[in-house]
């Protein structure tokens, strides 16, 4: 991927984009970031995100977009399976930005950095999405910012990033930013009469998450995937929102790095945690799909969708917001960045992540640190430094 072009990847056509620390590729069919590689011209370069098992395989008629070219991180336009009608209207699972195609509108490649803008109109909810990626030379590290304009009421956005981690059991290591409320759905997110499985308990509220309760009885710890094999589950955190910034992060100390996502908590108020280890048996997933953690930031009500974040429901109850409102003329922008860090012997997990004068430092729980390049400020300004006259 060393000039910037388009190209078949894992059966979904891709635009790809790349410096010589981050090699990325995003579907046209979702807009999916994924597969990546940080650091592709060392010994062992890294791909955290998960790809579907069923890439390349034919679907079943009918299978939404979104689960045909599953991979990676995608914006949720109305994030969650979105059942429900909302002001009459049936959005499909995870909103028109994951199911929709997307264009390319502008690039720009150099020898050391690579930037690509891409839209999608959103005849349901009203207007259009323009979302910016862009990679810095020395930093391996991507900024990505979503544009809605001329939305028609309110929205329930969201990342929602895949992770396939090590399959050795709690290989990887989850850690996030301080929080202030933790808890489960009141229904199970699969059951057995629909060939799916679910381990943990309904309606748990703040749990010890190193000691979560299951259905059966048991306990089981949350920091540590893979985990639970057999089962899908989910749990939502919701941040702190008094933070500078909020993060979530997956630490793999045997492979030596940590994967991290960074955000404005008054954008992205909570981290939907899915843990897909096996627990649907129906197609296309057919027990496939293990070892993949979903670190999923959004503001929503779990993962049911637009209409129930809406209204009054257990979050806001609560003061956690579960959407979010448009400007006047339907407009809202939304900064994120994801990155990985190689991690030197000892660093067992990220405990806080530090801004430092242009980068930011990992530390880890052990008390072992490591420091990387990377501009926070963007999540403040929304800017693209050096890129601006172009966008």
């Amino acid at each position: 991927m060393r000039c910037s072009e388009r190209a078949q990847i894992l059966g979904q056509d891709s635009f790809l984009l790349s410096t010589r620390t981050v090699e990325i590729a995003i579907t046209a069919l979702g807009g999916m970031l994924g597969p990546v590689t940080f650091f592709p011209e060392d010994e062992t370069p890294i791909r955290p995100y998960a790809v579907a098992p069923w890439a390349e395989e034919p679907v079943e008629p009918g299978t939404p977009a979104v689960i045909r070219a599953l991979r990676g991180d995608w914006f949720c336009s109305a994030f969650g399976a979105n059942e429900e009608l909302y002001r009459g209207k049936q959005l499909p699972l995870h909103g028109e930005t994951a199911n929709g195609l997307w264009t390319e509108l502008d690039r720009a490649s150099t020898e050391s950095e690579s930037w690509l803008r891409l839209g999608i109109d959103l005849p349901l909810q009203g207007g259009r999405c323009e979302s910016f990626t862009a990679l810095y030379p020395g930093q391996s590290v991507i900024y990505q910012r979503h544009d809605l304009s001329g939305l028609v009421g309110p929205i329930n956005p969201g990342h929602h990033a895949t992770l396939k981690v090590p399959s050795r059991e709690g290989s990887a290591r989850l850690s996030f930013s301080r929080y202030a409320f933790v808890c489960s759905p009141s229904e199970p997110l699969e059951r057995p009469g629909s060939g799916g499985y679910s381990a943990l308990a309904v309606g748990m509220e703040n749990p010890d998450l190193h000691a979560a309760a299951q259905a059966d009885g048991s306990t089981t710890d949350l920091y540590r995937y893979p985990a639970r094999f057999g089962y899908d589950d989910v749990v939502i955190i919701c941040a702190d929102t008094s933070n500078e910034f909020s993060w979530s992060a997956a630490t793999v100390p045997n492979d030596r790095y940590a994967w991290f996502a960074i955000r404005n908590s008054t954008q992205l108020c909570s981290t939907l945690l899915w843990f897909s280890n096996g627990g649907r048996r129906y197609p296309p997933w057919n027990g496939r799909h293990t070892n993949v953690v979903g670190i999923e930031d959004a503001t929503t009500f779990f993962a049911v969708g637009l209409a129930a974040s809406c209204r009054r429901n257990s979050l806001n109850e609560r003061g956690i917001r579960t959407y979010l409102t448009p400007d006047g003329e339907g407009r809202l922008s939304i900064p994120y960045i994801q990155g990985v860090a190689r991690i030197p012997e000892g660093f067992d997990s990220v405990i806080s992540i530090e801004p430092e004068f242009g980068s930011i430092r990992l530390i880890a729980k052990s008390g072992v640190s490591v420091q990387m390049s990377c501009d926070l400020e963007f999540l403040r300004t929304g800017c693209f430094p050096g890129f601006e006259s172009k966008l």
